[in-house]
């Protein structure tokens, strides 16, 4: 029953910003680790930033200090705020959640929820 909707994509200049959302159901958001993905056509897909159950983000260096991953647990949803676009940030962007505070040293488990995604186009 768990289940993710993106929404916030779209077309925008190189430099400009946007918010992506990711709407969950179906589990407990607090207890779930979160994540964005993208991939480009021709590559593989990648991790873009992630924030686990206790609240800790990280990035990849690709975005770092551009993307800001949050979330809002009352309307259960999480956002990846994109600032300073740049055509390669070009993809199509997915969120995904994985069962979080596992025990035994484990964080996060598998990325098992994943949204259909939504395109991301940025030109130069």
């Amino acid at each position: 029953q768990v289940q993710l909707q993106e929404s916030g994509g779209g077309s925008v200049r190189s430099g400009g910003s946007l918010r992506l959302s990711c709407a969950v159901s179906g589990y407990t958001y607090s207890r779930y680790c979160m994540a964005w993905f993208r991939q480009a056509p021709g590559k593989k897909r990648e991790g873009v930033a992630a924030i686990d159950a206790f609240g800790s983000t990280s990035y990849a260096d690709s975005v770092k200090g551009r993307f800001t991953i949050s979330q809002d647990n009352a309307q259960n949803t999480h956002y990846l705020q994109m600032n300073s676009l740049k055509p390669e940030d070009t993809a199509m962007y997915f969120c995904a959640a994985a069962d979080g505070d596992l025990g035994a040293g484990i964080a996060c488990g598998k990325y098992l929820y994943w949204g259909q995604g939504t395109q991301v186009t940025v030109s130069s």
